[in-house]
This record gives C-alpha cells, sequence and structure tokens, in this order.
C-alpha cells in the first residue's frame, strides 16, 4: 500500500493506493475523527452492477447507509442528476454528521463532491475512484456538474476527507476506459517529470499488456505530482492550470460532439497533440511532435479533430472556457518536457494556428 498525504491550503488527507485498500475505510473515517450518522453512498449503474454489494457491506459495519444510484456516463454531471440527489438525501434524512461516499469515476467524483459541497452548507465526503481516470479528478478538490455552454462550469474547490484508490476495481475496466485514464498520466509525465514521459513512452506501448504493478506505480507518480502541485496552488491562481494541459481544445471537442459522446481521455490527447504542435511552433521546443503522434496512434488516441466541426466553432467553445478571461485564450503550452507554462493567445492568433495544424494533419 501506498500512502501519499495532499496538503492543500484548506485541509490535509491521505491518498491511500494498492490492492485492497477498501478495507481500510472505517479505519480512515475513524481516522478523520468521524463517526458518521448516516453514509451516502454514490454511484453509477456499471459500478453498481460490479461492487454494489461490496460498498454496501462495508458501509453496513460504520453506519446506517443509503444508496443513490445514476446513469454512468458524462451526461450525469447534469444539474437535473444533481438537484436529484440533493431531493434524495433531504428524504432520507441526511444532517451535517452524515458523509458521502464518491464511488466510482471521475463522473461521480465530481458529481458527489460537488453535492457534498452544498447540501447543508458542505459535509463530508470520501473519493471512492474506480477507474484509472479518476486517479486526476479524485484528488485536488475539484467538484463540479457540466452546463449546455461548457464542461465543470457549475462546481467548488472542496477537499474530500480522503482518497481511497483500491486498483482491484481497474480489474474490470474495459481497455477504452483504461486507454482514457492514460492520457492523464500522460499529461502529468509532459508538465512535470521528463524521466517519467521517458519511462512511459518505453514501457507503456500496448494498453492490454498494463501490469497491476505498472498501473500502481503510473498512479502513485500522477497522484504525487497532482498533490505536489495542488499544495502550491489549492484554488488554480497559478501553476495548478498547468494541469489543464490538453483540456482547453479537449473540453472544446466534448461539448461540440455531445457530453458523453468521445471519453475524457480520448478528448484532452487530441488536445495534447495541438498542445506540443503549439508548444513547438511557439516556444521552438524540441518535443519530439511525431515520434509522440505515432505514440498516439499506437495507444489508439485520436491525434486530430473531426473534419466536419469548423476551427470557428472549436474556438468560439475554447472561449468559453472557465480558463479564457476578456477575450483572451490561455493555453498550457511545454517549454520542454517536465517545464509546463501559461500562455496568452487572442482569438484571431488561435484560429489561425489551428487551421495551420489542421492543415498540417492533411498533408
Amino acid at each position: 500500500m501506498k500512502n501519499i498525504q495532499v496538503n492543500a491550503g484548506s485541509s490535509s488527507y491521505p491518498v491511500l493506493i494498492g490492492d485492497g485498500v477498501f478495507g481500510k475505510l472505517q479505519e480512515v473515517l475513524e481516522a478523520s475523527g468521524m463517526s458518521p450518522s448516516k453514509l451516502l453512498i454514490v454511484t453509477d449503474e456499471n459500478v453498481n452492477q460490479f461492487y454494489g454489494n461490496q460498498i454496501e457491506s462495508a458501509a453496513g459495519k460504520i453506519a446506517g447507509w443509503c444508496k443513490y444510484v445514476t446513469k454512468s456516463g458524462e451526461a450525469a454531471k447534469s444539474f437535473e442528476v444533481f438537484y436529484d440527489i440533493q431531493t434524495f438525501a433531504l428524504r432520507e434524512g441526511l444532517d451535517r454528521k452524515s458523509v458521502v461516499l464518491a464511488f466510482g469515476g471521475g463522473v461521480i467524483g465530481d458529481l458527489a463532491g460537488f453535492f457534498a459541497a452544498t447540501y447543508m452548507r458542505g459535509i463530508p465526503f470520501v473519493q471512492i475512484p474506480t477507474t484509472l481516470l479518476a486517479h486526476d479528478s479524485a484528488v485536488g478538490g475539484k467538484t463540479g456538474i457540466n452546463h449546455p455552454e461548457g464542461k465543470n462550469m457549475i462546481g467548488a474547490f472542496y477537499q474530500p476527507l480522503a482518497v481511497i484508490y483500491d486498483t482491484a476495481f481497474l480489474r474490470t475496466l474495459p481497455l477504452d476506459e483504461l486507454r482514457s485514464g492514460l492520457a492523464e498520466v500522460i499529461k502529468h509525465a509532459f508538465i512535470k517529470d521528463k524521466d517519467m514521459y521517458e519511462m512511459l513512452h518505453s514501457k507503456v506501448r500496448d494498453i492490454q499488456f498494463l501490469s497491476q504493478n505498472l498501473l500502481v506505480e503510473l498512479i502513485s507518480m500522477g497522484i504525487s505530482i497532482k498533490a505536489s502541485i495542488v499544495s502550491e496552488d489549492e484554488r488554480e491562481q497559478g501553476v495548478r492550470s498547468y494541469l489543464n494541459f490538453g483540456h482547453t481544445l479537449g473540453h472544446a471537442l466534448e461539448k461540440l460532439l455531445g457530453y458523453g459522446r468521445i471519453s475524457h481521455g480520448d478528448a484532452v490527447a487530441a488536445g495534447m497533440i495541438f498542445a506540443l504542435w503549439l508548444s513547438e511552433k511557439t516556444n521552438h521546443a524540441d518535443l519530439k511532435l511525431q515520434e509522440n503522434v505515432s505514440w498516439f496512434k499506437e495507444l489508439g488516441f485520436p491525434v486530430s479533430l473531426p473534419d466536419d466541426i469548423s476551427s470557428e466553432k472549436f474556438i468560439s467553445a475554447m472561449e468559453k472556457d472557465k480558463k479564457a478571461e476578456s477575450g483572451v485564450i490561455y493555453m498550457i503550452l511545454l517549454k520542454e518536457f517536465g517545464r509546463a507554462e501559461k500562455h496568452a493567445f487572442s482569438r484571431q492568433q488561435l484560429l489561425e494556428l489551428l487551421n495551420e495544424w489542421r492543415a498540417e494533419v492533411h498533408r
């Protein structure tokens, strides 16, 4: 088992990683001084099908519990589902001493965390991720839901009591879900750790042959990077914005295709390829663009944008990203592997560059 401490400005909490750490739930709650009046399990249909009985059994040893099950997928991060959980919790009699268990992937973590942040002005919650993608979203306290005008536009910074990351849950993940999570692992390496990037590039060539030991190592490395950045900048006023590498265009792609039509990781992967190209163009950095394009293709990631969506539409969507300010679109670029920076572009500048990249892709 690995235990990584996250020291955010508003709180400090453990991230437990390993096969079987789910059994530490009661111990973790006791260590945090919690004696819950009731537990609310928030999960989705897929996770509930595989592990519903397991979470019920664990909760039953601690306190009375109730369970809210939503449909799987990005569409669950909606105001309607958020409101429905509030209604469910009120009817079930949850109070300020209740604890929420966010049991699922990144969608469930964001949704349940935002519910916890707002129910009775805030009740505690524990992140229990079940996907590789959630190694990023479960740590750092970003919670929220989507709006038709943009992804994660409504939410709060609200840190969990703890993160319990049992890698046994990853065994039932389909390959496309593992690939989606791997995109965020690669992102951490790009922005913060050149050695990690080189290790990934040499060892991870086929997702279906990822060993459990390598997964634990990659998750631990990614979470350690995330924890160090969050400890320095909890509310994204500075270096935490580097974690958005690939996300500005990635979020636009998710929105324009319709939430849930492309996985978050695949969208971010396409965004990272553009960000690498843009970094070479802007910073004259040598980022082995063609090698990384080939690597991403080998892993099954998209490396370009759909031809039937215009660059104008992408720029308009990027302008509505929460990281845009006063008509300026900010992109996270690399100076070199492991060194990121925030770079401002006007609408016209970025439109011309996006058109140039897309033209090069089709040569």
